[in-house]
């Protein structure tokens, strides 16, 4: 489904986003996505939670690796 008209973004393009690691503000840059009329940006942020709750990404944190805690991957 196409979700910014103005830049023709689809949600596929969002979602492949998410999985590379991106939030809104990142993919906003990179698609262009509610950079003109802005009457999309309320769904783009629907499609970039929507990948986090289904594909929810382990926080990274500094030092060495949790090997006892799951690492998920949006997917």
């Amino acid at each position: 489904m196409i979700v910014c008209v103005c830049k023709r973004v689809s949600d596929r393009e969002i979602h492949r986003h998410v999985r590379a690691g991106m939030g809104f503000d990142e993919i906003q840059f990179e698609l262009g996505v509610a950079t003109q009329c802005g009457k999309c940006e309320q769904c783009a942020r629907d499609v970039v939670a929507q990948c986090h709750r289904m594909h929810p990404v382990a926080a990274l944190s500094s030092g060495e690796p949790q090997l006892d805690s799951p690492t998920w991957l949006c997917r």
